[in-house]
């Protein structure tokens, strides 16, 4: 059972007395009616101790596995899929599911829970956009089959459920305004008129487990991948910019030649140290010069039927004044204006080796973070710990949050890396602890961030979730007040008077 006893977020302390495997909804059901307290888990991916176990049954949907049917807009699934599990099987249909979280290994199930996001947020939107139906066994064994825009929240903000037995559950949807940014994981969703699905979405496992999702998909085109160096943050910054200027005005012109970036990942400086440090620039063939400052990796999704040979004719030809236009050529121009050709590498669509070396540098970041604390925590003892900010703030004040990033972290000579979805202005800012008071320091610092990060329009709390851990327990109460938490009591007293379901998580009872 030890396999069960924590998430990657590495929270001590993880201890149950049963772990339940169930293969059906039925077994699900009976398992909830056979205890009085369960955490539901998926991939255990977990970055916020949601799915560290504190007494309670575990429920793993590992088992729950199966893939539907897939048909040219949609797909049903069982919540223990893997993300790359379902890739592949939209790959041999030429389909894309744009959400996708960037570790291939989350499970659809923990996707749904989480509200996750991938590195396409910026064109495609989070998990939420994408689901448009969902199967869901209530804490107390009920099961809720819901298709988007079949219930909604009526005109006083309630949302009625008639249970198997005629008994009906009144839902009143919490009252507080969400920020307006692409994406949020910082508890019940809520907003007028508001669809029963988009509670369930992002709740963590707290309202009920979800059985079966049904997704939204597209047709998959293809894409080019580049990636460069830039000597100074500004630098890339001011190329940030104009990509997401370019790419919004494509779609809302709808310019067949326009460039139509989906997402833009950025490295620091640290970022970059940790990857030479570790030897990943020259095992992955990713050449990282002296003075680079900060990477860039961002994806350009081409014209349904473009062939490499295109490809290969637009590169060879941007130079040239032949009247042609089209996304690369404009691609090439801009990296020109910003004195970046020369430090620009293009993965063509078919090129699916050097494509995956290139993403396994973006994850290598993260891992040798990851390393680094696991490795203080034997030598200091686990108050050492992982402490990592997941913000959002609106691109057009990006650069304002850098700034406070930057100086917050060195005020307090904290070593730290920062990395994430440059193109939504969603970063990961991660302090890479040397002590229990680098920790404690790292931890105050986020708080901080976080306030930051409201009073700039964002989101202290951008995909990652809540869970347990008590940093961001305390972001969610710096957003919402401790009104809007007591609200969300309210949503989960309703749907689960017993507190069964991942008691904890979120916030205390």
């Amino acid at each position: 059972m030890a396999s069960f006893l924590e998430d990657a977020a590495h929270t001590p302390g993880g201890h149950t007395t049963a772990v339940a495997l169930p293969t059906t909804e039925g077994e699900v059901a009976s398992a909830l009616r056979h205890s009085k307290r369960v955490l539901p888990i998926g991939a255990q991916s977990s970055l916020t101790g949601g799915a560290t176990p504190l007494g309670e049954a575990v429920l793993s949907l590992s088992r729950m596995n199966a893939v539907g049917a897939v048909t040219a807009d949609r797909v049903r699934l069982e919540p223990g899929v893997a993300i790359e599990t379902l890739e592949a099987a939209l790959a041999e249909r030429s389909l894309y599911y744009p959400p996708a979280s960037t570790y291939r290994g989350a499970s659809v199930g923990g996707s749904v829970a989480t509200n996750a996001a991938g590195a396409s947020t910026f064109k495609h939107g989070t998990t939420r956009r994408w689901v448009c139906g969902l199967t869901v066994v209530l804490a107390d064994g009920d099961v809720l089959d819901m298709e988007r825009g079949a219930v909604r929240a009526n005109d006083e903000g309630v949302i009625e459920i008639e249970g198997v037995d005629g008994r009906l559950t009144r839902i009143v949807v919490p009252a507080y305004v969400m920020p307006g940014v692409p994406k949020c994981s910082a508890g019940y969703y809520a907003a007028p008129g508001m669809d029963l699905i988009d509670l369930f979405v992002g709740a963590e496992g707290t309202l009920g487990i979800v059985t079966s999702v049904e997704l939204c998909l597209i047709p998959a085109r293809p894409t080019l991948l580049g990636w460069l160096t830039c000597a100074s943050e500004q630098q890339a910054m001011a190329f940030v910019t104009q990509l997401r200027e370019l790419s919004r005005r494509t779609w809302a012109d709808n310019d067949p030649c326009g460039l139509d970036v989906a997402a833009i990942e950025s490295l620091d400086r640290r970022s970059l140290a940790l990857l030479r440090e570790d030897g990943i620039d020259s095992r992955e063939a990713t050449p990282l010069p002296v003075d680079a400052d900060t990477a860039l990796l961002f994806q350009v999704e081409l014209a349904p039927g473009t062939s490499e040979a295109q490809v290969f004719e637009a590169l060879e030809s941007a130079d040239t004044a032949d009247g042609r236009d089209g996304p690369i050529r404009r691609l090439v121009r801009l990296a020109s204006e910003h004195d970046l050709l020369e430090r620009l590498e293009l993965v063509l669509p078919g090129d699916t080796r050097r494509a995956a070396q290139l993403l396994a540098v973006r994850e290598a970041v993260p891992e040798a973070v990851n390393r680094r604390i696991a490795a203080e925590q034997r030598a200091h003892g686990p108050e050492v710990r992982k402490t990592a900010g997941d913000m959002i703030v609106p691109c057009s004040a990006l650069g304002e949050m850098m700034t406070r990033y930057r100086e917050t972290l060195a005020s307090r000579e904290l070593d730290h890396a920062i990395w994430g979805h440059v193109s939504d202005g969603n970063l990961h800012v991660n302090v890479i602890p040397r002590s229990a008071e680098d920790t404690r320091s790292g931890e105050d610092a986020l708080l901080k961030l976080g306030a930051a990060a409201i009073a700039l329009g964002g989101s202290p709390l951008a995909e990652h979730g809540v869970g347990r851990n008590p940093v961001k327990q305390r972001l969610l109460r710096q957003l919402y007040g401790e009104a809007g938490v007591n609200a969300m009591r309210r949503v989960k007293a309703a749907l689960d008077p017993e507190w069964k379901l991942a008691p904890g998580v979120l916030f205390p009872r």
